[in-house]
């Protein structure tokens, strides 16, 4: 292994890391959070933090089709933060 291959997969695995405990931190945020705000927030950011794993392991396995499955992830993660974010503030979705 050269250097550059060594400090490409270290550097992986420390986003890897770095990743999951915003994910983490998230979770906890959805959990505890104390208005309905702050948990669609964290609801979306964890859809965030998906797409970030996701795109990551594509990266590491070295396959394209990890990075389209991040942008249906991505689609539906719009539409049902706005979905739910309506809902919160309207009471209903569909006008």
């Amino acid at each position: 292994m050269t250097f550059a291959t060594t400090l490409m997969t270290w550097t992986l695995y420390a986003a890897f890391a770095i990743t999951a405990l915003s994910q983490i931190m998230a979770m906890v945020r959805l959990w505890i959070g104390p208005g309905t705000g702050d948990r669609i927030l964290a609801l979306d950011t964890m859809f965030i933090n998906a797409l970030g794993l996701i795109v990551l392991l594509g990266i590491h396995q070295g396959t394209a089709i990890y990075f389209e499955a991040t942008l249906i992830i991505a689609m539906l993660g719009f539409v049902s933060t706005v979905a739910y974010a309506r809902f919160v503030l309207r009471g209903d979705v569909i006008e």
